[in-house]
This record gives structure tokens, C-alpha cells and sequence, in this order.
């Protein structure tokens, strides 16, 4: 036999877990629904309990403004002192507006002509014997039927006698019957047409949401990042839609940059590697065919297929530096409070060895930043290079801090100002320096590490020739308590 389905749960939860398996719009349409069901009932029943004391409120001040007429009463306590009933049956038609009996002390009664014998209570018997002198309460006729009741004292020649006028409680129960039924239709009209109005509201309201989600399933189905979705007002919905534009454009970019980082790479790595190819091809042959390679040209093919690994190794590198997430680092990482004095004469010592025919000047005042001490060493390295690879022969490379500003200065060409907002692009060369190894990718690397750190770096032209390197850096001139080395 095929198994069964499992069946949800039950009671409560059972309908929880329905509820939630239903469509958003029919969840809204729900909660509209059961909101206007819950006022309705809630002003139905408070209607119709304000109308049911205003009824019985409204026959109390009635029987309490209705008095039996004497001569009535005369005539009833005659015919019971004959020994009579004092009953007089009639019709419906015939019958009084209110039902009158006399009631003596001992709990005896005498009813009208034309009204109905109505149950004594203590309450009467209490009025009759002198001991109250009114009572208003509920009974009941011999037959069944509910009145209400009120008893006074009545002055007669024989003496005070306590009668008691009665009026029926049907007429206001068949009003309230009434008002309930008429409540009752008007709050299933009310609750159905509170169904389609929230049906029609959820799904009016709900449209921005569908074309959200259109647009998220297209993005998913096609990876298309151009999708945008209009975004009027300032509505959650319309916030929403801004940050899915937002989000599609981020991703757009990023993936276009990761495109054109690829291209670019793959465009960089052709170049070495295939002098490399060819430099190795060389020393192959000569080996196959037995055709030796001078000594000095040998060497010098050696030579270059280490300069060309090496330049290899520094592109890869830089490609893994420029891999790694943009923006800092939370205060788990990588990120510390360094000291950038340090960190710069650190890197004028490398720069030193690459170009020991050169004159280095330094004035470094201390200043402590917070930043990845490893990415700022490789980017202050990455400068003072620029530094040694462009400055003459002979040539001054001035290094300054003071108060977060590092400068590096060359006394080489310089830069064009036209070439100056691309100094920071990857892989973007200048053409007069092409013909000198790099990548490329030092000042990229070098203003993505600045930024982590929540500074700014540019260049600018140095008066008198060259170019000037400004690296500025927030921080401050001692390290913060409970830093290792701080005094």
C-alpha cells in the first residue's frame, strides 16, 4: 500500500502551521478579516448590552411612574371580599397594559379584572406588612411568563394596601431578539466584505513586493545586474527597492572589476611569461641539439629567467594583496595600533639597498595609527620604490612625518598633470615608464592599504621638479593606554 502523507499537527499549532503555509496576501486578507470580525463582534455585543439596560432601565422609570387607579383596586378587593378570585379572564385584546394585584401582609393576593395572577415574593409581603415601602424586582405570572414588578402602598378607606403593578418582559426580549439578529447579519456582511477589502488591500499593497521578487528571480535565473526596480516615496517598500538597486550596482561593479582585474592580469603575466618561454626554449635546444650557448650569453639568459621569475613572484603578490577584502578590518583582525615612524624607517632601510647610489634625507616625528602593520609596511616600501626607480642618479629622496603626514619626495621627472588621476588604477603605467619593471600594481596597493586605515594619499608635483608622495594618516603622537611598548 502507499504510504500516507504525514499528517501536521493539530489543535492550535495544527492551525499556526497552516496559517504560515499560506500565501502572504491571503495571510493579510486573514488578518483584515479576523481584526474586523473581533471590533464587530465586540461593538455588537456592547450594543446590544447598552440597549438591554437602556430597556430595562426605561420600564423600570415606567413602573415606577404607573399607578394602579383606586377605583380598580376598590373593585378588586370587593369581589375578593365576596369571595371571588377577583380574576376576570379576557383576550389578548382585552387585556391591560399592565397586570395590578393587591397583596396582604399574610401574602394573600387579589388580582385585577383583565390581568394576570403574578407570583408573590418576600419582597411584596415586605411592602404590605409596613416593613418597605417600595420594591421593584423580577417574577413570574402563574403561566410562566417573565415580568417585572413594582410594589407601593395605595391609600384606601379600609387603610394602605401594597399593589403590585406588573409589566411583561416580552416586549423588550423580542426587541433585543431582534437587535441581535439585525447585529448578527450586519456583522457577517461586515466580516465578508472586510475579506475581499483586505484581499483587494493585500494585493494592491503587496505589488511592489511581487515586482521585488520578480526582479530577485530574474536576477537569480539570468545573473542580469542591470535589473532596476523604481523606487518612489520614502516608503519601507521604496527603501527596499533602493537597496536591491543598490546591491545589483555594487555587484555589477564588482563583477566588472573583477573582470577587467582578470583581463588585466592575464594581459601582464603574457609578457613575462613568454620571455621566460622563449629564454627557457633557448637553453633547450642547446641542450637537444648539442649546440652549446656561449658562457657570457648563457649567464646572461640565466639571469634574465630569475629577473623574470622574480617578476612573476612580485605580480602574483601584488594580484593576492589586491585580492583581499576592501575596507578595515574589525578589532579581531589584522588591524593594531603601530607606530608609523617605525613602520617608514623600516622601509627607507629597503629602499636604501635598492639604491645605495642615492641620498636619502629623513625627519620622522613619532605618530601611532591604528592599521594591518604588514599591508602599510608593503605600501610605505611600494612608495619610497616609486621614489628610488624615478630619482636620478645621485639623486635626494626626502622622507618627512609630522603630525600624520608622511611625504616622500624624488627629484626625478616628475609626473603629467594629465597622467595624475590615473596613478592609482591597477595596472596603469605611465608611458614613460613602461620600459622599468613593475606591474603596475604598487600605488593601487598602496591607496587600498591607506583607505583600510582611514586615511588619503595623493600625488602632486614638487616644486622645482620631481614628485611628491602625501600619505596622511589619523592617529597621534603617543600610542593609547594599554598598547605593548607604550610608556
Amino acid at each position: 500500500m502507499p504510504a500516507r502523507p504525514p499528517r501536521g499537527p493539530r489543535g492550535l499549532p495544527g492551525l499556526v502551521h497552516r496559517y504560515r503555509r499560506l500565501p502572504l496576501r491571503s495571510r493579510l486578507a486573514l488578518l483584515v478579516a479576523v481584526a474586523v470580525a473581533a471590533a464587530v463582534a465586540a461593538v455588537a455585543v456592547v450594543s446590544w448590552a447598552l440597549t438591554r439596560s437602556q430597556l430595562n432601565a426605561e420600564m423600570d422609570r415606567s413602573l415606577e411612574n404607573t399607578r394602579a387607579p383606586k377605583q380598580v383596586v376598590l373593585d378588586a378587593l370587593e369581589k375578593c371580599a365576596g369571595g371571588g378570585s377577583g380574576i376576570v379572564v379576557g383576550t389578548k385584546a382585552t387585556e391591560s397594559f399592565a397586570y395590578t394585584q393587591m397583596v396582604t401582609a399574610d401574602g394573600r393576593r387579589c388580582v385585577a379584572p383583565y390581568s394576570r395572577p403574578v407570583k408573590v415574593t418576600p419582597l411584596d409581603v415586605a411592602v404590605a406588612d409596613g416593613r418597605s415601602e417600595s420594591a421593584l424586582h423580577s417574577s413570574v405570572t402563574d403561566s410562566g411568563q417573565q415580568v417585572r414588578v413594582h410594589t407601593t402602598l395605595l391609600q384606601t378607606p379600609n387603610g394602605d394596601i401594597a399593589v403590585s403593578v406588573s409589566r411583561p418582559l416580552d416586549e423588550i426580549s423580542t426587541s433585543l431578539n431582534r437587535l441581535a439578529l439585525m447585529l448578527s447579519l450586519l456583522a457577517g456582511v461586515g466580516v465578508l466584505g472586510a475579506g475581499a477589502a483586505g484581499l483587494w488591500v493585500a494585493r494592491a499593497g503587496l505589488q511592489p513586493v511581487d515586482r521585488l521578487t520578480d526582479a530577485v528571480e530574474h536576477v537569480a535565473r539570468t545573473e542580469d545586474l542591470t535589473v532596476r526596480i523604481p523606487a518612489d516615496g520614502d516608503d519601507e517598500i521604496a527603501r527596499l527597492s533602493r537597496s536591491f538597486n543598490a546591491m545589483t550596482e555594487a555587484l555589477a561593479s564588482s563583477r566588472d572589476r573583477q573582470a577587467r582585474l582578470i583581463a588585466d592580469a592575464g594581459h601582464e603575466l603574457r609578457t613575462p611569461l613568454t620571455s621566460l618561454r622563449t629564454n627557457i626554449d633557448l637553453l633547450a635546444r642547446s641542450e637537444r641539439t648539442g649546440r652549446a650557448i656561449p658562457p657570457a650569453d648563457r649567464q646572461a639568459l640565466l639571469a634574465s629567467v630569475q629577473a623574470q621569475m622574480a617578476e612573476l613572484a612580485a605580480l602574483i603578490g601584488d594580484l593576492q594583496e589586491l585580492s583581499r577584502p576592501d575596507g578595515p578590518q574589525d578589532g579581531d583582525g589584522p588591524l593594531k595600533v603601530v607606530a608609523l615612524h617605525e613602520i617608514a624607517g623600516t622601509a627607507l632601510g629597503r629602499a636604501r639597498l635598492r639604491g645605495p647610489e642615492l641620498v636619502f634625507t629623513d625627519d620622522l616625528a613619532p605618530w601611532y595609527v591604528r592599521a594591518d602593520p604588514a599591508a602599510l609596511e608593503r605600501a610605505l616600501v611600494n612608495v619610497m620604490d616609486n621614489a628610488v626607480k624615478f630619482s636620478p642618479p645621485g639623486g635626494t629622496v626626502e622622507v618627512r612625518l609630522r603630525g600624520g603626514e608622511l611625504t616622500v619626495r624624488d627629484h626625478g621627472p616628475g609626473i603629467p598633470a594629465e597622467e595624475l588621476p590615473h596613478v592609482f588604477d591597477r595596472f596603469w603605467r605611465s608611458p614613460s615608464a613602461r620600459a622599468l619593471p613593475g606591474s603596475g600594481l604598487g600605488l593601487s596597493i598602496v591607496a587600498r592599504t591607506v583607505r583600510a586605515a582611514g586615511g588619503d594619499v595623493r600625488l602632486e608635483p614638487a616644486p622645482g621638479g620631481g614628485t611628491i608622495a602625501v600619505l596622511r594618516l589619523p592617529g597621534a603622537t603617543t600610542p593609547p593606554p594599554g598598547t605593548p611598548g607604550a610608556g
